[in-house]
């Protein structure tokens, strides 16, 4: 109850509604499906607050275990008191009850042991009474068996267990970390140069740490990491020296005096190394989770780009040397046909390449051709252009995101799909089907691969990959998947199944033929019926028998669908022949509590079982601004500073957006450009896939830069 009602503060939801989510979640209820069937005891809230209180939750629950694994630890040493309790009860952070249990911890050898067991525990408790004269006590622990020869040793001895309790102090610990993270400084100095000017920003950089963005910290950490950088956390040593005696001394006279020369070293030699590191680590957390905040931000609009249907694609990946691989797919992403071009340099073989891709077009319809954006792109695009002037089908083109088309092609999905094609020819077949489906084909690459981001390899990996695969099973639930027609590597991102699980629902489908009823999940070996609770509403069987296994109607509101579209007279043949363009209005005429309660549901299911009922196959990506096709070609050398030029968002960071505006290099709009208003964050205004207007405020031709501006578009027209 502790942790649900921190939950309903923290997001600020009703506590019966986040009951039932931790309820729904612990019963091994899926995100998707709790987002999309659970409505009624969620409030509604969508998959992504969803997955963040989730999170939450792990961590949360995490926490209350380490709690108790600590107080147990500290019990079972006899040590427990109801202060220590409290503070463990108190802890917020596993940082802070790490705190709390680091005095109790088996230590390593240290300069405090070492004098511990020379029985000098007593003459430090002693001194830090503060109540008398530590030299006379001293005497008393003079041994030179047990190596205390001189008072001096005893004292020595006794700071150094004085210095290590004063390290261990949560509380302190808190403080000062705390002083650290709201005062302390990041200095760089460069140590080494990487050739390429990639630090040169950070050859002598200072900032405060509450300033400075987030991605300038993982810079920072990579150039650590590659040895270019030497990194320091600096905050005044006076200053936090002061903090360590104020917290334990409290009189003058010599007692004192040697409470402060401990806290001088215990700071030196323990606190500060030990504090630099974890303020550190937070500041890396806390960039890592922006930086993947912005791969999810970015992953999501990219894999929902709507996609182009109904059309024979020619894909191209070009080439220099090697050439420019052909493949021709038809509008279900079958490969029709293949081959090899060379309209480029050093080869130049134009005429060639014309007759063979003007082959191509007349020989299977061709209706788009899907040009990969890498290497040698822009003397394709030009090729292409000319090309088209010459063909009588009305043929377009497109510049498609190539990022990750080889990782696909050389891995071993790939060669399972198309055993017999070489590593370029599949890249080819990619990029071809990224413009029919592009969720279908982006699927299948490690989402890390798919440019959308930036210092993936600095951060945890199994962090990244569990929320970048989050987004794809969203992604995936949202759309839905034909049962009839997807990948294993669709098929496993849906909610409730797993790899073995999709392959097995292949392996049914190749042997028995197509899926008819989803009921017949059931018969595909080790799909259960959580797992077909968690999943059938995801999938569609466009020409099932009953209409709404086309539908994200989940098949436990089967019967209460049917009992609505009877309340208004209605039955599954004008569903099936889409006649239901008048149910809202008359649901809404009756009253949608009213008509939900007769049925059964409760009024947010309903409505989108209504929704669903009007447009039975639909897809919500077909609502999206449509991909911007061409005819033509455009390079930088046609640009000037003033042009206004359309554009999409291709990629969204902390400082800006990159915009591909049809050259070869796409151009920034940093933060300050994007809009007049204030904006925390590039992605409070953009995303991935959007279609924007932009003025061009600076060029460079001979480093093919090019600055852009949103905000000064609305200035121009004025």
């Amino acid at each position: 109850m502790e942790i649900s009602q921190q939950l309903t503060d923290e997001f600020k939801l009703r506590a019966d509604h986040v009951q039932n989510i931790l309820k729904l979640l612990d019963e091994g209820n899926t995100i998707p499906f709790i987002a999309r069937y659970r409505k009624e005891m969620t409030g509604a809230i969508d998959d992504q607050v969803l997955r963040a209180l989730n999170d939450r939750y792990e961590y949360l629950k995490n926490l209350e275990k380490r709690k108790q694994e600590v107080a147990n630890a500290i019990t079972e040493q006899g040590k427990m008191t109801e202060e220590i309790q409290a503070a463990i009860n108190g802890a917020q952070t596993m940082t802070e009850i790490e705190d709390v249990y680091r005095p109790f911890k088996q230590k390593k050898k240290t300069r405090a042991s070492v004098a511990i067991e020379k029985g000098l525990q007593p003459l430090a408790e002693f001194i830090l009474a503060q109540e008398g004269d530590p030299y006379k006590e001293a005497e008393n622990y003079i041994n030179e068996e047990k190596g205390v020869a001189t008072v001096t040793d005893a004292i020595n001895g006794a700071k150094d267990i004085i210095a290590e309790i004063i390290s261990d102090n949560a509380e302190l610990r808190k403080k000062l970390r705390s002083l650290l993270e709201n005062h302390g400084e990041m200095q760089v100095k460069m140590v080494k140069d990487d050739g390429k000017g990639t630090y040169a920003m950070y050859a002598d950089y200072a900032e405060l740490i509450p300033e400075i963005k987030n991605h300038r910290i993982l810079a920072v950490n990579r150039g650590e990491k590659e040895e270019c950088l030497k990194v320091k956390i600096y905050f005044d040593p006076d200053i936090a020296k002061r903090v360590c005696c104020a917290k334990y001394v409290h009189s003058s006279g010599d007692c004192a005096n040697l409470i402060t020369e401990a806290a001088d070293d215990g700071y030196d030699r323990l606190i500060q190394p030990s504090i630099e590191r974890e303020v550190r680590a937070i500041l890396t957390d806390r960039a890592s989770e922006q930086a993947i905040k912005m791969f999810e931000v970015n992953l999501r609009p990219l894999l929902l780009q709507p996609p182009v249907k109904g059309k024979v694609t020619l894909g191209l990946d070009p080439g220099y040397r090697t050439g420019c691989k052909v493949a021709v797919v038809d509008e279900t992403g079958k490969v029709l046909d293949t081959g090899v071009i060379y309209p480029v340099p050093p080869k130049n073989k134009i005429e060639e390449a014309k007759q063979i891709v003007k082959g191509l077009i007349a020989k299977h319809n061709v209706d788009i051709i899907s040009i990969g954006n890498g290497t040698a792109s822009k003397e394709t695009e030009i090729f292409v252009a000319e090309l088209l002037k010459e063909v009588d089908r009305p043929v377009a083109y497109a510049v498609v995101n190539e990022a990750g088309a080889s990782v696909y092609s050389a891995s071993p999905l790939a060669v399972e799909e198309f055993p017999d094609f070489d590593v370029t020819l599949r890249s080819a077949v990619s990029i071809a089907r990224r413009l029919q489906d592009p969720l279908a084909e982006l699927i299948k690459i490690d989402p890390k691969s798919i440019g959308v981001g930036q210092y993936q390899h600095d951060m945890d990996k199994k962090r990244l990959d569990g929320v970048l695969g989050g987004v794809l099973e969203d992604c995936v639930n949202s759309v839905g998947v034909d049962l009839n027609t997807a990948s294993v590597s669709l098929l496993k991102y849906v909610a409730g199944l797993n790899s073995g699980i999709a392959k097995n629902i292949v392996l049914y489908r190749e042997e028995n033929g197509k899926f008819t009823s989803r009921n017949q999940l059931l018969k595909v070996s080790k799909l259960g019926a959580k797992a077909y609770e968690q999943c059938a509403g995801f999938l569609r069987i466009p020409d099932g028998k009953n209409i709404m296994d086309n539908t994200a109607v989940h098949p436990e509101s089967y019967k209460k669908a049917e009992k609505l579209l009877a309340l208004f007279g209605y039955t599954d043949e004008d569903v099936r022949e889409k006649r239901l363009s008048e149910l809202a209005a008359k649901v809404n005429e009756y009253g949608e509590a009213k008509a939900a309660q007769e049925c059964g549901l409760d009024v947010a299911t309903m409505k989108d079982i209504i929704a669903e009922l009007v447009k039975p196959g639909r897809d919500i990506r077909d609502n999206l601004p449509q991909r911007q096709l061409r005819r033509d070609i455009l390079g930088i050398e046609d640009l000037s500073v003033g042009m206004e030029i359309e554009g999409t968002v291709r990629n969204v960071t902390d400082f800006g957006a990159f915009v591909d505006i049809g050259v070869h290099q796409d151009g920034l709009v940093h933060i300050s450009e994007i809009t007049d208003r204030f904006i925390r964050h590039p992605s409070d205004v953009l995303k991935v896939g959007q279609q924007v207007k932009a003025v061009i405020i600076n060029l460079d031709k001979q480093k093919q830069r090019i600055g852009l501006s949103l905000k000064q578009v609305k200035k121009q027209a004025n």
